[in-house]
């Protein structure tokens, strides 16, 4: 096992500056050439404070700006628009891709895809809800609606 410290925030590991213990392979063939991990030694060990630092004051700015989001998405329904057919069947689902080009288009702001949990696969035309994670502490349930091209 490889004790390493964490640059970025990677999924299911972590955030940055959260010294954790991984696998040697993934540790030397994935995160740290990918920049996402530094390895761990004791003077590594104090930048993990200024990495924490940077975060919190970062996320102190975050959570104000992930509420003025919040407030833009749930406001009003966001047209989503999909081809159909005559009978209001989709060709496919919407995908998060989709949503997220929507919310993007209405809001102006951008959204990470990654960030957008739908429920049940979005097969047909009219209203459907998605759950938008702004920030750890910030979510939005956000109103859609499906409408052929």
């Amino acid at each position: 096992m490889a004790k390493i410290i964490l640059t970025q925030e990677v999924s299911g590991l972590g955030s940055a500056g959260d010294v954790i213990e991984v696998k040697d392979g993934y540790a030397r063939n994935f995160l740290l050439p990918q920049g996402h991990a530094i390895a761990w030694t004791r003077g590594a060990e104090k930048e993990v404070e200024s990495i924490k630092a940077a975060r919190k004051a970062r996320s102190a700015r975050d959570l104000g700006h992930a509420g003025e989001i919040k407030a833009k998405l749930e406001a009003a329904p966001v047209a989503v628009k999909v081809r159909a057919g005559k009978d209001g069947r989709l060709f496919g689902a919407v995908t998060v891709a989709d949503i997220a080009g929507a919310l993007e288009a209405s809001t102006g702001e951008a959204i990470d895809k990654r960030a957008i949990a739908v429920g049940a696969a979005i097969k047909s035309l009219g209203a459907h809800s998605v759950a938008v994670k702004l920030h750890d502490e910030v979510s939005a349930q956000v109103s859609l609606n499906v409408v052929s091209a």
